[in-house]
């Protein structure tokens, strides 16, 4: 079937369907400068880029649904008996994996927080200067006013 003679509800049950198995891997770019050099710094390293995929993999329903599958196709087809040593140790081992990926994104949500505060205290501090500013070339500008009139 071709895509010109498909339904509506086809194209919506496709879109459920890919968003289902499909990690959302396209995130707005940054709005904040530093957000957005700290991203490309990030990006420029190979190893980085690899667990950034990763992250973004396991953290999707595809991975959630490849895996209820290998645990039932595992123990359907009893690939080993009760209580499952091997498929224990696959498991633990790849937790261990996930939990350094995991690790690693908290740290970096926790270096981006602190990055958006700090923009938050310069931008509160320049408000406040131009505020002051204001208010000198005011209180300048009176002052003149009243000395140049008799």
């Amino acid at each position: 079937m071709n895509d010109a003679a498909a339904s509506p509800d086809d194209h919506r049950l496709q879109d459920r369907i890919r968003w289902l198995l499909i990690p959302n891997r396209r995130l707005p770019p940054p709005a904040n400068p530093a957000l957005l050099k700290h991203a490309e710094q990030r990006a420029e390293n190979v190893q980085n880029r690899i667990a950034d995929r990763i992250t973004a993999f396991s953290g999707s329903m595809l991975f959630v649904y490849l895996h209820m599958l290998w645990f039932g196709l595992w123990i359907g087809l009893g690939v080993e008996k009760y209580p499952f040593g091997l498929l224990t140790m696959i498991v633990s081992l790849e937790a261990i994996f996930l939990s350094t990926f995991v690790r690693t994104v908290q740290e970096e949500d926790q270096q981006n927080k602190e990055l958006l505060d700090l923009s938050q205290q310069i931008l509160q501090l320049t408000k406040e200067v131009r505020a002051l500013t204001a208010q000198h070339q005011a209180q300048s500008g009176s002052a003149r006013d009243s000395r140049s009139q008799p």
